[in-house]
């Protein structure tokens, strides 16, 4: 098996759902005693946060690179990066790193296309769903994807930062979340991508009426089918 890097704590309560579903896959497929070979980085979001609120990507990227080297020389031999706004600094993140990152875009373009489905829904971080870094990822695996509209995208970013990247769930945010999908349902989404990693928290199958794909479940899926060497 080999060893899976994660670059995590961004927020911390998606690095929690991460090592929990690996462990949870991993005694599925394997049985027995078997859990993941694991190094795990998790930094303090607050100063990611910061960095990302007064648009110091450049500083955000030299801290990515740095965690990532150290993944590497820690006897990683690939890495996941536990969030997905930050796969906008995917490429400087992996700047003199010779490890492969398996990029969450990827994972989750290929798991659409499996079910025949090409007009995902996108609800994520305001810049995640606004700049083109994630968009265009998808679109170059031959999907079109559908952004909320501003209020709505306005609602969705502010429900991730202010609660669930605090580990907050409530009633109230769980219906804003529906009604945004069910808006995004009707523009013609075909499915729904959970583009943020706490997203999931609020969101699944039981209350989207159209395909959910879950991206920390598929990026979980897809880190130990290539641990697993599948």
């Amino acid at each position: 098996m080999k060893t899976i890097g994660i670059l995590g704590g961004m927020s911390a309560a998606s690095t929690q759902i991460y090592y929990r579903e690996l462990c949870a896959l991993t005694k599925q497929r394997l049985g027995g005693l078997h859990s993941p070979e694991l190094l795990i980085r998790s930094l303090d979001f607050a100063h990611i946060e910061t960095l990302q609120k007064s648009g110091q990507w450049d500083e955000a990227g030299e801290v990515l690179n740095r965690e990532a080297t150290a993944l590497e020389n820690g006897g990683a031999d690939f890495i996941i990066l536990a969030t997905n706004t930050m796969h906008k600094l995917a490429e400087q993140m992996m700047q003199g790193v010779s490890i492969p990152l398996l990029h969450i875009a990827d994972a989750t373009a290929f798991a659409i296309q499996e079910r025949g489905l090409r007009a995902p829904g996108l609800m994520a971080t305001a810049f995640t769903m606004e700049q083109s870094f994630y968009l265009d990822r998808l679109k170059v695996a031959g999907l079109e994807p559908i952004v909320p509209n501003a209020a709505d995208r306005a609602a969705t970013h502010q429900i991730i930062y202010e609660e669930l990247c605090r580990g907050i769930v409530t009633e109230e945010s769980e219906a804003a979340y529906v009604s945004i999908a069910a808006r995004l349902e009707t523009r013609g989404a075909d499915c729904l991508i959970l583009g943020c990693t706490e997203v999931g928290m609020l969101l699944n199958e039981s209350n989207v009426p159209i395909p959910v794909f879950d991206t920390t479940l598929i990026h979980c899926n897809a880190a130990l089918d290539m641990a697993l060497g599948v």
